[in-house]
């Protein structure tokens, strides 16, 4: 299994969250700042298996291809994904 930590842009979380629902993925969602306390994000937990975590990211990637990026910004992103290794999973 895998911990995916996607990091999303306040506007587009919503969508993000409402569109891996759709797709069977459960999410849990943390605010948090970043840009040098400029900028809401939305941090979304998901604990999924190995062969889901393309999916995911395919997914969170056509939502944030939707979107506009910053013009003042030439590296900015919509979504920041890490995946971590997770060897327990349980639901209490």
């Amino acid at each position: 299994m895998k911990l995916i930590l996607a990091v999303v842009e306040e506007d587009m979380t919503f969508d993000a969250i409402k569109t891996l629902s759709a797709y069977g993925y459960r999410t849990t969602k943390f605010a948090s700042t970043g840009r040098f306390l400029k900028k809401g994000n939305s941090t979304l937990l998901l604990g999924v298996e190995d062969e889901k975590v393309e999916d995911v990211i395919r997914i969170l990637r056509l939502i944030s291809d939707s979107r506009e990026k910053e013009p003042e910004d030439e590296h900015s992103t919509n979504v920041n994904c890490f995946v971590l290794p997770m060897t327990d999973f349980q639901r209490c």
